[in-house]
């Protein structure tokens, strides 16, 4: 966790995507503002690297955060992908993995809703980028398993998620 005085502003609660942006480049993050809307970073994980969205919905008072790994999926694994995100979504407690049908782009997704004042709280900026980061990592061998391994999605999850006992 970062410390509340390493963030720029000093503050316990900044609007969104000040707080994102805050919070990316405290890290070290290549970060940059697309919008009024909208903050990216970029961030090496444990298997690879990701861009991070964080898109900003005033009029209702969410935050998005997308997750989008470096993933490319070929037409032929559509099914066993679309299969294997049922699979996994239906392990998760937040946010959901989703893959868009315009371009099999896969990608995690986690919306916020923020109280009437829109305020970001530093802990809660936090958990949402750790939880995501997470939980893409903890994924990310599934979908190379399918991709590159040709396993079924079952096979696939079952692989990814065994719990290894012990230290090499």
């Amino acid at each position: 966790m970062i410390e509340t005085d390493e963030i720029e502003f000093g503050g316990q609660e900044a609007a969104p995507l000040e707080m994102l942006s805050a919070l990316f480049e405290a890290r070290g993050w290549t970060t940059e503002r697309e919008s009024d809307e909208e903050v990216c970073a970029e961030v090496k994980g444990n298997w690879t690297h990701y861009q991070l969205r964080g898109i900003w919905r005033e009029h209702d008072h969410v935050l998005q955060l997308l997750v989008l790994p470096d993933i490319s999926i070929s037409d032929d694994k559509y099914a066993s992908m679309y299969e294997a995100l049922g699979l996994i979504n239906e392990q998760l407690w937040l946010g959901h993995f989703d893959m868009w049908s315009n371009n099999g782009m896969l990608l995690y997704r986690h919306g916020l809703m923020l109280p009437s004042n829109a305020m970001l709280e530093l802990d809660q900026a936090q958990i949402l980028v750790e939880t995501a980061l997470a939980e893409c990592d903890r994924f990310y061998p599934v979908f190379q398993f399918i991709l590159w391994g040709d396993k079924s999605p079952k096979d696939a999850l079952a692989a990814a998620l065994i719990d290894t006992m012990g230290e090499a």
